[in-house]
């Protein structure tokens, strides 16, 4: 099996310290999918608020995710060269001012404004994240305890959102978000910080390559397929008698029970195959996701969201593993994380205009149920070629 660590043809060992490492990548993973989680709840409490259509809403989350894009795909070129830290304290400061500058007020254009700022702020945090992570000797394992931490944050945080929506309306949400995002981006401090090698970044952006384009088209594949309905999955819930506390409650759980799987892969992934976990985690994100807008019970609902969760939560690390294995290494997963965003964002869209040309969210599942699972066509040839290969370089006993 195949037993590297770190980014292709890395020899380094993972010799972070624990404690530090765990609380810095766990903080930025958090920091940096406060938008992917949580804007839901935005678009439900603004629709209530000011009566914004579904397509309005698909366009205000699609310049958040393209925003988010466009900041990674500005970093990738130069990843070597930047530290990890100091892109954590800029986009913590953009997410901390857009997030409470939304707060004051009901302008759409001033709240489209605001949606370009977080996703400029989760982009270069999520850069940031993957620098980290590629520079401790085994990026999967860390992004996937990175995964936990924040999946054990969110439990907390998807009850308590709701409840302040509730009570306090859109701009409460908004000043909520933004003191969550002052916490985690102290605590993203703690990130490993550094430059790449001195030679590697006088050598310049690494050529991506046919497995690489791959790994990038599995990504959006992936992306725009299992998160087109993710803008309105509260909207869904809702529409068949799920009020927003209990569909907190659902997330709750479900982030929890994905706290636990990525805690599991993270002590195991080293040492399993590239190809069947990847195919597996992909087939069941894809079925679930076909089911989240077809089921008609609260019961099943929430049964196939936490499925979702946990399957999507798996499925990441276990792709974006393929993207460090390659020559590119670090600039190949902040461009795979980027092209996530890139092709979400056009989901959103599609799910927004879907959702208002057929009058309900129902198409939207099994329509990106289907996208999501031919991603697993676009992976397989790299994550078999690298099985045969580390099959090959194990030693024999």
């Amino acid at each position: 099996m195949d037993q590297a660590h770190g980014t292709a043809g890395s020899q380094q060992a993972d010799t972070a310290p624990f404690l530090p490492t765990l609380i810095g990548i766990g903080a930025a993973t958090a920091a940096a999918h406060i938008g992917n989680n949580f804007t839901t709840y935005l678009v439900g409490g603004l629709m209530d608020r000011f009566g914004f259509t579904p397509f309005a809403m698909g366009a205000w989350n699609m310049a958040e995710t393209l925003s988010y894009a466009a900041a990674m795909f500005l970093v990738a070129p130069r990843a070597r060269g930047l530290d990890a830290r100091v892109l954590a304290m800029l986009a913590s400061a953009l997410v901390i001012a857009a997030q409470a500058g939304s707060a004051l007020t009901g302008a759409y254009a001033l709240l489209f404004a605001g949606r370009i700022g977080t996703g400029l702020g989760f982009g270069l945090m999520n850069s940031a994240l993957n620098l980290a992570a590629g520079r401790t000797g085994n990026p999967a394992r860390w992004i996937s305890l990175g995964i936990a931490v924040q999946t054990l944050l969110y439990t907390g945080i998807a009850v308590f959102v709701p409840l302040i929506g509730r009570d306090h309306g859109a701009a409460g949400m908004f000043l909520a978000l933004a003191g969550v995002s002052v916490l985690f981006g102290l605590c993203a401090l703690l990130l490993p910080g550094g430059r790449g090698a001195v030679d590697a970044v006088a050598a310049g952006p690494t050529r991506i390559g046919a497995d690489g384009w791959r790994v990038l088209a599995a990504m959006a594949l992936f992306a725009f397929g299992s998160l087109a309905i993710w803008p309105f999955i509260e909207r869904t819930a809702h529409a068949i008698g799920v009020p927003a506390t209990q569909f907190g409650l659902y997330q709750s759980a479900a982030v929890l029970a994905s706290a636990v799987g990525n805690a599991g892969l993270a002590m195991v992934i080293g040492r399993l195959p590239r190809a069947w976990p990847l195919a597996a985690a992909l087939g069941v994100c894809a079925l679930m996701c076909g089911l989240l807008t077809t089921v008609g019970s609260a019961a099943a609902f929430g049964a196939a969201f936490v499925a979702f969760m946990v399957s999507w939560f798996l499925t990441y690390p276990l792709l974006i593993r393929l993207a460090y294995a390659q020559a590119s290494g670090e600039r190949l997963a902040v461009m795979t994380s980027g092209t996530w965003l890139l092709a979400q964002s056009l989901g959103s869209l599609a799910a927004g205009a879907m959702a208002q040309g057929f009058g309900a969210y129902t198409l939207i599942g099994p329509v990106g149920g289907v996208i999501c699972a031919l991603a697993i066509f676009a992976a397989m040839p790299v994550a078999i070629r690298l099985d045969r290969e580390g099959a090959l370089n194990s030693p024999r006993t």
